[in-house]
């Protein structure tokens, strides 16, 4: 009988990158998709050469109109079921609501929150058919805290996929489903993606006990789910900002957050 297969989205970068390392060192067969075929293919090659796993590579666009559809199929006509879905694609999209257009904020929520629902609900049935289903999330820590001056829709897309993943983790737990769903939340994570939204330079401010690599990270969020834990928050520094966000009252957390945004948010899109 076939391995069972997981799909990672946003798999040629970063955590995206990680989470296939981690799942092919467990002995799953991966579905890549990303935009970059070119660095799915060399990821491909490298996981080939340090294990016994099919992979699947699918460039695409999450957001294009159509995508999750055309994911599915290819993996469907690869002969092939969903049996693991990581939803790591997204990026920052740097400015504010005022100077930023709303086809770019449209793609951004496409692309880090209606495709990864569409994902999820398209993927569901079959699950539920074979009892069996394993479905991380990648929110953020930014979805603890309030909003800020810049990257407007982050953090309440980030709140939003924490809440989803606690809904869908419920309904199964109700149908005593074997299907876990986790919302992953890391803070800063050393990866590509402070390159891609232009905040590489002011990332260097932060102390560097704020920041994990990736690899505790991805460990972190495969432990979560497979022991159908709702929300993983890694790392201790990340754990107590958690718990902190929960019990400052909402006035001190917006006025720490307005003044720290300047060093994390970029603001201009020039």
């Amino acid at each position: 009988m076939a391995k069972r297969l997981v799909l990672i989205t946003g798999a040629s970068a970063g955590i995206g990158t990680e989470f296939a390392r981690q799942y092919a060192a467990r002995g799953w067969d991966l579905a890549l998709t990303a935009r970059r075929a070119d660095r799915l293919e060399a990821l491909a090659k490298e996981l080939k050469a340090d294990a016994e796993v099919e992979i699947l590579i699918i460039p695409k666009d999450l957001g294009e109109d159509g995508a999750v559809d055309a994911i599915l199929k290819e993996i469907s006509d690869a002969g092939r079921q969903v049996d693991g879905i990581v939803n790591n694609a997204g990026y920052g999209l740097a400015g504010t609501f005022f100077n930023t257009s709303w086809d770019d904020q449209a793609a951004f929520l496409q692309v880090l929150f209606t495709a990864p629902c569409e994902l999820v609900h398209k993927a569901l049935p079959g699950m539920k058919a074979r009892n069996y289903g394993r479905i991380v999330n990648v929110a953020s820590l930014a979805g603890y805290t309030p909003g800020s001056n810049g990257h407007t829709l982050y953090a309440p897309v980030k709140s939003a996929m924490i809440k989803f993943s606690e809904s869908v983790h419920a309904e199964a737990e109700a149908m005593d489903a074997d299907i876990h769903c986790t919302a992953l939340c890391p803070g800063f994570t050393w990866t590509e993606f402070h390159d891609v939204n232009g905040t590489r330079e002011m990332t260097k401010e932060s102390p560097d006990w704020l920041w994990m690599e990736a690899q505790p990270v991805v460990e972190a969020g495969i432990e979560a789910v497979t022991r159908g834990q709702p929300v993983c928050v890694p790392g201790p520094v990340n754990k107590g900002l958690a718990a902190l966000s929960r019990v400052l009252p909402e006035p001190i957390g917006r006025a720490v957050m307005k003044a720290q945004s300047k060093r994390f948010r970029k603001t201009d899109t020039a």
